[in-house]
């Protein structure tokens, strides 16, 4: 999954011409390494339609801070550089797609 930080998250997320997903993430976070795969799946599955990135929150703190986001992993869905919907915690699949409205007409 690519990568953002702090330097090149407005370039790649709020400037993107599709929906973003954020993954909030640190390399010392279980439930992230959990969710992990499931987010690479919905990224080959919607390639074209969604971009999924992940941010580790230990190295860019200024976008962290910004989002308010203070547990993880947070999937923040960005629309048009707002932020839309946003999950908290590993989820599966399914609940993941139903709780972010990635099944639903932008």
């Amino acid at each position: 999954m690519p990568e953002v930080t702090d330097a090149t998250f407005a370039e790649e997320v709020l400037r993107s011409d599709i929906p973003v997903l954020v993954d909030f993430t640190a390399e010392w976070c279980p439930p992230c390494r959990m969710v992990a795969p499931v987010l690479g799946r919905l990224a080959e599955e919607r390639a074209g339609a969604l971009k999924v990135v992940s941010l580790d929150v230990d190295r860019n703190p200024e976008t962290q801070a910004a989002y308010g986001v203070l547990s993880m992993p947070t999937l923040v869905l960005f629309r048009g550089g707002e932020p839309a919907r946003s999950v908290v915690g590993a989820q599966p699949e399914r609940r993941l797609v139903e709780q972010l409205g990635l099944d639903e007409a932008p």
